[in-house]
């Protein structure tokens, strides 16, 4: 199991901006994707956005243009930059490590949730 650790959530105004770190040993080299994911109080569970080990990336309707995910290798850790944020995007996100089997090959070591960070944007 690779186990990720979150970082970087604050309080944020309206329109502000924050980078999510998402850390996680060895996801490069057992090549896992990443998913976040966020849950406001209250609310259903919500994914975010998804990058792969190529690089691929994908975004929920409710963020696309306004966040972006990445990576750094390196440094086994997963960024998502939250620009023009939105009193809704108030949550708690957590990253997933998964399988990624676009390389023909699963890894079962890629499953693990992060402890979560907290995200407010408010006045």
């Amino acid at each position: 199991q690779v186990q990720p650790v979150e970082s970087g959530g604050g309080l944020v105004q309206p329109g502000g901006s924050l980078r999510l770190s998402c850390t996680a040993p060895g996801f490069t080299s057992n090549s896992c994707g990443i998913n976040w994911y966020r849950q406001a109080a209250g609310k259903q569970r919500e994914w975010v956005s998804f990058i792969g080990n190529d690089g691929s990336t994908s975004y929920a309707d409710s963020v696309k243009g306004r966040f972006t995910i990445s990576k750094d290798k390196a440094k086994d850790t997963v960024y998502l930059q939250m620009n023009s944020l939105k009193p809704e995007d108030t949550a708690m996100y957590s990253c997933q490590v998964v399988m990624d089997c676009s390389g023909g090959y699963c890894n079962v070591r890629c499953n693990g949730w992060g402890q979560g960070t907290q995200v407010t944007v408010s006045s």
